[in-house]
């Protein structure tokens, strides 16, 4: 059955890759800027009180279910670090080119080049339910040196999958798809929802 959801970003990647990641649910997927409701301030220390902050906020003023991701780079020489700044790391209005920027002059002198991304899913029937579905998903690599590859966006072109070979941004749509936290948290709250 066909349901409109909200999803809580005004950003127009990741908006296409849940669009693909959730075709099989019916799910009509709309952003905040397509109904007009303004973004949230991102102020908590975790992904998931993000998530939720984010769904709860988008459901109130669409008056519709809603699904928020809050996700990021963890790296560990970085302690964790852009973690929930991830898309802000160089600055509020920062391009994916000067976060990029940013995390390898961060990471100039460190051998230690492990990271992984991680995404928290948070979906809500409306924005007082008492039991918000959440999934997450996680997906280990390294960060380069420099940057390969054109699909994609943030941190891809620096994020490689060493089983692989590739970076994020090397991958087909469909291949990062299966692999990456975004799929992988997808999934989980596919199989959540229909066990509720």
């Amino acid at each position: 059955m066909s349901r409109a959801v909200v999803l809580a970003t005004r950003n127009n990647g990741k908006l296409r890759e849940m669009q693909t990641l959730l075709a099989a649910t019916g799910w009509t997927l709309t952003s905040l800027a397509e109904t007009g409701i303004a973004s949230l301030s991102e102020d908590a220390g975790t992904f998931i009180e993000n998530a939720l902050t984010k769904a709860r906020h988008a459901s109130q003023l669409s008056g519709m279910p809603s699904l928020a991701d809050d996700s990021g780079l963890v790296v560990h020489a970085l302690g964790g670090a852009p973690g929930v700044l991830s898309a802000r790391f160089a600055g509020p209005a920062a391009t994916d080119e000067q976060n990029n920027r940013r995390l390898l002059d961060a990471l100039k002198d460190e051998t230690n080049r492990r990271a992984a991304f991680v995404c928290v899913l948070v979906f809500l029937l409306r924005h007082d339910h008492p039991e918000p579905v959440i999934a997450t998903g996680r997906w280990s690599g390294e960060i380069l040196e420099t940057p390969r590859g054109i699909n994609g966006f943030g941190y891809d072109p620096l994020f490689l999958i060493p089983a692989l070979g590739k970076t994020s941004a090397e991958l087909e749509p469909e291949m990062k798809n299966r692999l990456s936290h975004r799929g992988l948290a997808c999934r989980e709250l596919l199989q959540k929802l229909r066990e509720s």
